[in-house]
Order: structure tokens, then C-alpha cells, then sequence
């Protein structure tokens, strides 16, 4: 009958024991309530993402859709130039998802891909969008059935967590997938 291997040392066991020597059982207990510990550590983060995504207020939920879209957005738009001044992207110069139809303005439009584009931060931020370059341009990129729709639909929707939570595990996909298809340049 073949006798069983230390699981530490990989020397014949003892007679009914999983070590060879007391020294090889002590290390195996250190290694056992280690892995016990991390096992622990785990399930309270568990327990603490759950606890925290209970904290979580429609608004957050909100916020946390908002930048999977925009993070879309990025991807969908990259190498085109910012849909306010033409300027060509480039590595040194920060871009946002500008929206043509604000989302305090228009809640409804908030996550629609015809209002968003990217935009350099200079144009977004500083100039509030720079709507008056922003519209002959959109109009050139999206037509203008497209613009005249954005200005004709209703000004506000509320969407539900459910819907949001989902509309931010779709766009995270969405927005991986259009990252891989990105031409860098």
C-alpha cells in the first residue's frame, strides 16, 4: 500500500496525519488559517459592496450610467475631431461627452447617442458648449432630421434604477468593444 505525501514537504506522511513532522503540521496550519483570513476578508467585501450599493441613491445610479455612456461616447467618437471648434484630437488634450441639449435642461435626452459628442474641455466647460459652432457641425455629422428631433422631444423622463443599472452594464460592454475597434493613430 502506498503511503501519502506530505502536503508540505512531499515526504511519507506519518501514520494517520497529512504531515510528515510537526514542524510540516505547524506550516500547514499557518497556511490553512490564511487561507481561512482571505476567505473572510472576502466575503466582508462582499458584504461591504453590498451594503454600499444599498446606499446608493437614484442619483448615484444615474451617475454611474451617465459615465459608462460617456465612456461609449469616447470610444465611438475617437480620431474625430471636437464636434464644437474641429479641433483634431490629440494625446495631450482632455475630451468630454458634450451634450447639445443639457441634462438639466432635457433629462429625457440625457443618455441619447444623437445628443452626445466628444468635445475638447475647452469648448464644453469653458465655453458652455460652444453651441453656436456646435450646431452646424452636428448638423454635418447626424443630419438634420436628427437635430430637429433632439429640439422637438419631450423635456423630461425619469428612468428607474433597474433601467439604469442595465443601461450601464450594456454601455460598459459597448463601450469595450468599440475601445478594441479604435484605430490609434
Amino acid at each position: 500500500m502506498l503511503s501519502k505525501k506530505c502536503k508540505i514537504c512531499r515526504k511519507p506522511n506519518r501514520p494517520f496525519k497529512n504531515t510528515c513532522s510537526i514542524e510540516c503540521e505547524a506550516e500547514l496550519g499557518l497556511k490553512l488559517l490564511e487561507k481561512a483570513k482571505r476567505a473572510e476578508a472576502k466575503q466582508v467585501r462582499a458584504v461591504d459592496k453590498v451594503r454600499k450599493e444599498n446606499l446608493k441613491s437614484p442619483k448615484d445610479y444615474a451617475d454611474d450610467a451617465q459615465k459608462a455612456v460617456n465612456l461609449y461616447v469616447k470610444w465611438r467618437d475617437w480620431g474625430k475631431p471636437c464636434v464644437s471648434c474641429g479641433a483634431l484630437h490629440r494625446f495631450d488634450v482632455k475630451r468630454d461627452a458634450s451634450h447639445l441639449k443639457s441634462r438639466g435642461s432635457n433629462s429625457a435626452l440625457r443618455f441619447h447617442l444623437w445628443n452626445l459628442h466628444m468635445s475638447c474641455v475647452k469648448c464644453n466647460m469653458q465655453l458652455s458648449g460652444n453651441i453656436a459652432e456646435y450646431y452646424p457641425r452636428l448638423i454635418e455629422r447626424i443630419g438634420v432630421e436628427k437635430v430637429e428631433f433632439l429640439h422637438n422631444s419631450p423635456r423630461t423622463k425619469r428612468f428607474s434604477i433597474e433601467y439604469l443599472i442595465r443601461l450601464k452594464e450594456v454601455f460598459t460592454k459597448k463601450a469595450k468593444r468599440q475601445e478594441k475597434r479604435a484605430v490609434w493613430f
